[in-house]
Formats: C-alpha cells, structure tokens, sequence
C-alpha cells in the first residue's frame, strides 16, 4: 500500500532517528520532528515505514491509500 501521509505528533522527543534514517522526508524543527513540505513519499516508503517503526515513542504516524 502507499503512504497517503504522514506526521510527527506531539510525542516527539527530537531524538532525530528519523532524521539520520530519512533525511529526505524528516527535519528537525524547533525541538520536534517534522515532515518536510516537499517529501516524496512514494519515493522514501520504506524508510519512512522504518522510522514509524524505529521511533522509541512511536510519533511517527502514516496513512496508507
């Protein structure tokens, strides 16, 4: 299934694990992790799966089509 969205909740802690797993997508911003305006998500899927994944306290939320 592709990846409709994603977003960082309020979770977020600024570990930046999804930053160095996908810098393509994620971006620190302001002490919290957030979802670049220009990412490609049909290009980054797996990574950005990896991340949701990955996160310590699952902030990383996505909706898949």
């Amino acid at each position: 299934m592709a990846i409709k969205k994603v977003w960082v909740t309020e979770d977020c802690t600024a570990c930046e694990l999804c930053v160095e797993l996908c810098p393509e997508v994620f971006s620190l911003e302001d002490d919290i992790a957030v979802v670049n305006n220009d990412a490609n998500l049909n290009i980054y899927e797996e990574k950005i799966k990896e991340a949701a994944e990955e996160c310590p306290v699952e902030a990383i939320k996505l909706e898949e089509e």
